[in-house]
């Protein structure tokens, strides 16, 4: 198959290609290449012309909570912990309904589709049922992810306190299930976070992660007071992160750790040894006074940071949004650090396509030998104000919506909207 357009994409996060008016050869959902035209051999393959439309990779949702997508917008005069008491808590308990579930499930991934996110890591709830729903509902859509069923079995109300060995036999349940039955949908261990996990349970899911190479998402020092209750809970432990990796919960390459706001050179050091992703999320951190995650210096100390919604605290999960607004924070922020950048566009696409592809394997870039994973962009032109393929990703990051998007591609097959 050969697809023309515009084509733009990040190969590393300095750099952005643009490819104007070329073909891309997709073969068996993999990109082998592009031309400037349409070659003799092509024969009888088909070929679709975008004229002059941009394509860009898929997005790719690192930090994102399905079930509290029906809370997007609400709470925000509250910070983290009693946001959580008040608003996230008693939403996720409705999920051990599993009709209820997968309405909702079904609403949260058709809007990921219709915003291009094709490619996330989702946490779903405590609830066995309600997380398959979610993670078939996920693979029979077409999407690529990571899902995890929450362990908590302390510090939570009644109705979502687990009981420990129950919760490990449930993940353990779930992970051979979607070993065997699932493709381009993978199980991720996803202990809530530390306040919410007993050292037994920690301990479990560590052994999982060994047995069954597991990766982890989780959350760390995202609110000021949640660190110090991690401090209180865990003496004799230096810090926040050091509890994870105490409990084999830092997986070498394979770990997702969310917000990452407060954290010691020392800690930096050891995430990224780990080479952790710390997944950033501009718009949580300021809807829930959290704070602000020092993007640039993480970046330039070498650590892995990718642009991610969290929903619910984060309102949308339009990654297209969420990349502005972490542009937006970036030069509030560089405002009061002199020696440190603005993120650019170009920065900001890759964080949110190949740099979080990464975690899932070759996806989010156009380069020889990655997935055709891919959303094609119609920006309307004006009579004498035509716009170059840089200028229309430039509008569609910062004022479009999912009706700019007019075809969306997983592993070259064409994804239908509900």
């Amino acid at each position: 198959m050969f697809l023309k357009g515009n084509f733009l994409y990040t190969p590393s996060r300095t750099e952005l290609t643009i490819r104007e008016n070329q073909y891309a050869h997709i073969e068996n959902g993999i990109v082998t290449g592009f031309t400037t035209s349409l070659p003799e051999s092509a024969g009888a393959e088909k070929v679709i012309d975008y004229g002059q439309d941009i394509i860009i990779p898929a997005f790719v949702d690192l930090h994102i909570h399905a079930p509290q997508y029906i809370n997007r917008g609400l709470g925000f005069d509250e910070e983290l912990l009693p946001w959580l008491e008040h608003y996230t808590f008693p939403a996720e308990g409705k999920f051990a309904d599993p009709v209820f579930a997968r309405r909702v499930y079904t609403a949260f991934l058709e809007r990921l589709k219709a915003e291009g996110t094709l490619c996330f890591s989702a946490f779903a709830t405590i609830h066995k049922e309600a997380t398959w729903q979610l993670m078939e509902l996920a693979e029979t859509m077409g999407f690529k992810a990571y899902i995890g069923k929450v362990n908590m079995d302390r510090n939570a109300p009644d109705y979502l306190l687990e009981d420990t060995d129950q919760s490990l036999a449930d993940t353990e349940e779930l992970t051979v299930r979607c070993q065997e039955e699932l493709h381009r949908v993978r199980f991720i261990a996803t202990p809530r976070f530390v306040p919410s996990t007993t050292e037994k349970l920690m301990t479990g899911l560590g052994r999982l992660c060994e047995k069954y190479d597991l990766p982890v998402q989780s959350h760390l020092s995202e609110n000021r007071n949640e660190v110090a209750w991690v401090k209180e809970l865990h003496p004799d432990l230096p810090s926040y992160t050091d509890v994870y990796d105490a409990f084999g919960l830092l997986r070498q390459d394979k770990t997702i750790m969310a917000h990452a706001i407060y954290l010691s050179d020392k800690e930096k050091s050891l995430l990224g040894n780990k080479g952790v992703y710390l997944a950033h999320c501009a718009q949580s951190n300021a809807n829930l006074t959290s704070g602000i995650m020092p993007l640039r210096r993480n970046l330039e100390q070498g650590l892995t940071c990718t642009i991610a919604s969290d929903v619910a605290a984060g309102h949308t999960p339009a990654m297209n949004k969420q990349i502005a607004l972490t542009i937006e924070i970036s030069k509030l922020h560089a405002l009061q650090h002199d020696t440190e950048k603005a993120l650019t566009i170009g920065e900001g696409l890759y964080l949110a396509t190949k740099g979080p592809g990464r975690f899932y394997g070759r996806t989010g870039s156009f380069e020889t030998g990655y997935a055709f994973d891919a959303l094609v962009i119609h920006m309307d032109d004006m009579e004498g104000l035509e716009r170059t393929p840089f200028e229309k990703l430039q509008q569609f990051i910062y004022d479009g919506d999912d009706r700019n998007i007019i075809a969306r591609y997983v592993d070259g097959e064409l994804v239908v909207r509900g």
